[in-house]
């Protein structure tokens, strides 16, 4: 058996390569672990976005019942005043999430991907690789290099 093919090791898409040293390593660690941050971020600013969203659609219904309740002066307050706000100066969430993505998050990925085929020939997660290889339990089948 191919030591390309040895189900007891990492597949060749998890060493890493010749020339590559520790710091090295580490240091696409850390950048990989900054870009899944800022996914988290994202997730998160997309949340705000569906939420936001989301309570401006139900404003429509509280404007609806405060008038079915005889309360017209305050439907218009809130329709007027905040049905359809912005939520930053001239912007709605969506504007927001197409800022961030154009600005921050697609600079931030190609930036990352890039170091990475430069560095280690586009490798990803080396770092958690050779963290899992020197962690497991070789031989019990729970802990297998591979899927």
């Amino acid at each position: 058996m191919s030591e390309s093919h040895d189900p007891r090791r990492p597949d060749e898409e998890h060493v890493r390569p010749s020339g590559a040293g520790d710091t090295t390593v580490e240091a696409l660690g850390a950048l990989t672990e900054a870009l899944e941050k800022v996914e988290r971020a994202r997730g998160q600013l997309y949340g705000f976005h569906q939420l936001t969203g989301g309570a401006d659609l139900t404003l429509d219904r509280a404007v609806e019942l405060l008038r079915m309740g005889g309360h017209p002066e305050q439907a218009d307050l809130v329709q007027r005043e905040i049905l359809g706000r912005n939520v930053i100066p001239g912007c709605w969430t969506f504007q927001v999430v197409e800022a961030y993505d154009d600005t921050y998050y697609r600079p931030f990925v190609a930036v990352e991907e890039r170091v990475r085929q430069e560095l280690v020939g586009g490798r990803r997660h080396l770092f958690e690789a050779e963290m899992k290889e020197a962690r497991r339990t070789h031989g019990h089948p729970h802990h297998t290099a591979r899927p």
